[in-house]
């Protein structure tokens, strides 16, 4: 009897535990269910479009997400497992980034309108998270990329910045146990769009995302330290043959870089 009651006091530690190591996504996740619209359907997550009018309207949940985030301290964030950090921030990202464009819509055509030459919204502290007032550069840079914790490309396809060029916002939030699984998801689609990434003679042009952060695809993960060693793993996506692969990883084919469209990622 006594073992019993060991055990079943220690699976209650456990589903405590981890309950607190969960942070509760559901309203971003109901957010991005409602507002986010596939633009092809036969791609999930390829290409798609945020309807800021009616996020508009929800503002006020939005805006409770975001403090649900604000209250949480940092000392608690570090003591989750990696991946549920992780997820946590991408979301944090991308709910805040269409928090910042809602300051500014309908009178916006691009993120960029919101700020000026000097003055990037990207670089605008406006983010209330551990207890300070950062940007959304701090959590891209500073967090995410920044940090060696993560060391995770893949982020890159995560992180929405409200333009048509980014990668595509997910239509549900990212959660911890599924994030592997999550963005290998968003890379292939990103990788898969022929808008974004082709082959063109024996040059394979690839979106600026690749040129602007080369150094997260270079910085070792899955042993790879060279961004035509990173394409070249991602060959199939990419539509590349064997030989093509193979001609990449040894510099036959240059690599170009897409101009990036800044325009907002609205549904038209």
């Amino acid at each position: 009897m006594l073992r019993l009651i060991i055990i079943f006091c220690l699976s209650l530690l456990f589903i405590q535990t981890s309950q607190a190591d969960e942070f509760d996504h559901s309203i971003w996740d109901d957010l991005l269910k409602s507002h986010v619209v596939n633009l092809n359907e036969d791609q999930p997550n390829q290409a798609t479009a945020m309807d800021y009018d009616a996020l508009s309207v929800n503002q006020t949940a939005l805006q409770n997400y975001l403090e649900q985030v604000s209250k949480i301290s940092k000392s608690d964030f570090d003591n989750w497992p990696v991946d549920e950090r992780l997820a946590f921030l991408l979301n944090v990202y991308n709910a805040a980034t269409a928090q910042l464009v809602l300051t500014a819509y309908p009178d916006i055509k691009s993120i960029r309108d919101i700020g000026s030459f000097f003055n990037s919204p990207f670089r605008k502290d406006f983010i209330s998270l551990f207890g300070e007032t950062i940007s959304l550069d701090d959590i891209e840079k500073g967090m995410v990329t920044g940090d060696d914790n993560y060391n995770d490309p893949r982020a890159h396809f995560a992180l929405n910045c409200a333009s048509i060029s980014c990668p595509a916002l997910r239509r549900e939030a990212y959660s911890g146990v599924d994030l592997n699984e999550q963005l290998n998801e968003q890379m292939r689609a990103f990788l898969v769009d022929r808008s974004r990434n082709q082959l063109e003679g024996n040059t394979l042009r690839v979106s600026k995302i690749f040129d602007w952060y080369d150094d997260d695809f270079e910085s070792g993960w899955m042993n790879i330290e060279r961004l035509e060693d990173f394409l070249a793993l991602n060959a199939d996506a990419l539509g590349l043959s064997s030989a093509q692969s193979d001609a990449l990883k040894a510099g036959d084919i240059k690599i170009r870089y897409f101009d990036y469209d800044w325009s907002l990622n609205r549904l038209r």
